[in-house]
C-alpha cells in the first residue's frame, strides 16, 4: 500500500517537498552560524551536551569534572587600567572608536560602590549624589554630579577621585587632583579613626580603602611620567598593606614588577616573584610571563635553534623553555600580541585570567620589557608552540594547570572587549558538524528542487527508481511474513 502511495505521487510533490526542505535547513544553517559566531559553538550541539547527553550516559568523569570546578570564572580588576578621561577618552576622540563596554564600565561602577561607600553614607545628600554618579552611563553626566557632591560637600574624596578618572584630560591634571583627593580622604580618615561602633568601623575600612585607592592611581601617574623611583616606593609601600582591604584585589605587585622591568632592576624583580609565584597563591599572566622573562634573559642573546638543537640544551636553556610552556599554558593568548601577531588595544578596565582580556593588559604594558632583553622574543618566537605538544587535549586535559576553560572566557571576553576587536580564541574552533550538516542538506536538497522543476520527467522516474530501491527489503520482508 505505502509503495503504490510514494510511486504515484506527481513531480509537483517531489517540487514542494526538496523546496521545503531546501527552505527549512537553509533557516537552521542561518541561525546556526549566527549563533556559532557569537558564542563559539553550534546550538544543536549545545543542546545535546547540556540535555541530551545526561540522559544517554549514566556515568559521569568525575575526575574532568572536579579539574574543571577548580577555574573559578571570576572577573578581576586590571590593575593596569588606564585613565578615562586622559587615555580612554583620547583615543575615542582619536579613532571614534568606544574603547570600553559598557558591561566593563558596569563593573567598575559596582566596584566604587563596594569598596567607596557603606551604609552610614545613606541619606547624606553628597554621597546620594555620588551614588548616582557610578550608575550614570553619560560622562557628562557623571562629572556634573560630581561637581554637585563637591559643592555640598568640599570634603568628598570620592568626587574628587571621579574627576580625576574622568575629567582631567591629562595625566598631570589626573595627579594634582588625586593629590587634592588624598589630602581630603587623610581628613576623613582621621576623623573615623577614633570613633566607635560597627557603622563607624565600616566608614573607617571605608576610608582607608580610599587612600588605598587614590595612592595607587599617584603612584601610575608617577610612573607614566616617569617618576619611577617614587611609583616603585609607593607600590612596594602598598603591598605590605593588609589582604583584608581593597589591596587583595587591586594585585598591586604587578604593578610593582612593570616598574621593576622599566627600572631593569631584575634582581628586585625576582625577589618579588619569589614571593608572589607561590604554588599556594592565584597565578596571572603577569607572574608567569615575567618569570619566563627573567629565565630567557639569562640564555636568550646566545640562542640559536640550530645549535641548540645539534649540541642539546643546557641546564638554563631548558629552565627558560619550560617556563615560557608554563606561561603559555596558563594563558595561549599572549605570544601572539608579543610577536605581534595580532594588533593591540586599549585594555579594558577588568580581566579574566587565562583569556583574551588578560593577555591584551599583559602585553600592552610589557611588550617593551620583551623588546629591552636582547633575544628574549626571539627565544619565545621559536618555543612557544611547543607548548601544544604538552597539552595536546588542552579542554580535557592540563599539564601544569587545569584544562583550558574555552566557553567561559571566550563569552566573558566578549562581554568585556570591544566590539571592533577581533577576539583570540583559543583552541581555535573547526566549523560544527551541525553546521556542514545543515549546508550540505540545504544545498543538495536546492539542487533536487531546481533539477525537479527544470526535467520534472526525468526526476519523476530517478524518484520512482531511488523509492524502489528502498522499498525492495521491505517488499521482500513482507513476502517472507506472508508464507
Amino acid at each position: 500500500m505505502f509503495d503504490s502511495i510514494f510511486l504515484n505521487l506527481s513531480p509537483k510533490f517531489y517540487v514542494a517537498l526538496t523546496g521545503t526542505s531546501s527552505l527549512i535547513s537553509g533557516l537552521i544553517l542561518i541561525f546556526e552560524w549566527y549563533y556559532f559566531k557569537k558564542y563559539g559553538i553550534s546550538f544543536i550541539e549545545q543542546i545535546s551536551l547540556n540535555h541530551i547527553s545526561p540522559f544517554l550516559s549514566s556515568t559521569e568523569n568525575p575526575q574532568n569534572g572536579e579539574q574543571n570546578g577548580q577555574f573559578e570564572l571570576k572577573v578581576w580588576r586590571n590593575p593596569f587600567n588606564l585613565f578615562r578621561g586622559s587615555e580612554y577618552q583620547r583615543y575615542f576622540w582619536a579613532t571614534a572608536k568606544e574603547p570600553l563596554t559598557y558591561y566593563d564600565m558596569n563593573l567598575s561602577a559596582q566596584d566604587h560602590q563596594t569598596f567607596f561607600t557603606c551604609s552610614i553614607d545613606t541619606g547624606k545628600p553628597d554621597y546620594e549624589m555620588m551614588m548616582h554618579a557610578y550608575r550614570e552611563r553619560n560622562p557628562v553626566s557623571r562629572i556634573k554630579s560630581a561637581h554637585k557632591a563637591l559643592e555640598i560637600n568640599p570634603e568628598n574624596s570620592c568626587a574628587y577621585i571621579l574627576l580625576a578618572e574622568e575629567e582631567a584630560t591629562t595625566i598631570v591634571e589626573a595627579e594634582i587632583i588625586l593629590k587634592q583627593a588624598l589630602k581630603v580622604a587623610e581628613i576623613n580618615y582621621k576623623k573615623s579613626q577614633g570613633l566607635q561602633g560597627a557603622l563607624h568601623e565600616a566608614a573607617h575600612r571605608r576610608d582607608a580603602n580610599i587612600i588605598i585607592y587614590i595612592k595607587r592611581r599617584l603612584a601610575m601617574c608617577a610612573r607614566k611620567l616617569g617618576k619611577l623611583k617614587e611609583a616603585t616606593k609607593i607600590f612596594r609601600d602598598l603591598t605590605k598593606e593588609p589582604p583584608s582591604s581593597i589591596i587583595s584585589v587591586l594585585n598591586v605587585h604587578e604593578n610593582l614588577l612593570e616598574c621593576l622591568l622599566e627600572m631593569k632592576a631584575y634582581a628586585d624583580c625576582a625577589a618579588v616573584l619569589a614571593k608572589y609565584d607561590d604554588i599556594s597563591l592565584p597565578k596571572s599572566a603577569a607572574i608567569c610571563y615575567t618569570s619566563a622573562l627573567l629565565k630567557a634573559r639569562v640564555v636568550s642573546d646566545k640562542f640559536q635553534p640550530d645549535v641548540a638543537s645539534r649540541r642539546g640544551l643546557t641546564t638554563s636553556e631548558l629552565q627558560a623553555i619550560e617556563a615560557i610552556h608554563r606561561a603559555v599554558e596558563f594563558n595561549p593568548h599572549v605570544p601572539k600580541y608579543l610577536l605581534e601577531m595580532k594588533k593591540l588595544i586599549f585594555p579594558a578596565e577588568h580581566i579574566l585570567k587565562r583569556g583574551d582580556s588578560e593577555a591584551l593588559a599583559y602585553a600592552f604594558f610589557n611588550l617593551r620589557h620583551w623588546k629591552n632583553v636582547s633575544g628574549a622574543l626571539n627565544l619565545l618566537q621559536n618555543t612557544w608552540e611547543g607548548t601544544f605538544r604538552l597539552i595536546p587535549y588542552p579542554l580535557q586535559k592540563g599539564h601544569l594547570f587545569f584544562p583550558y576553560p574555552q566557553m567561559c572566557t571566550e563569552c566573558a571576553d566578549r562581554e568585556l572587549l570591544p566590539s571592533f576587536h577581533e577576539l583570540s580564541i583559543y583552541p581555535k574552533k573547526e566549523v560544527p558538524f551541525f553546521i556542514l550538516f545543515t549546508a550540505g542538506l540545504c544545498s543538495c536538497t536546492a539542487l533536487l528542487a531546481l533539477l525537479t522543476h527544470s526535467y520534472p520527467d526525468v526526476m519523476y522516474i530517478f524518484a520512482q527508481t531511488i523509492l524502489n530501491f528502498v522499498l525492495t527489503p521491505f517488499k521482500f520482508l513482507k513476502e517472507m511474513l506472508n508464507y
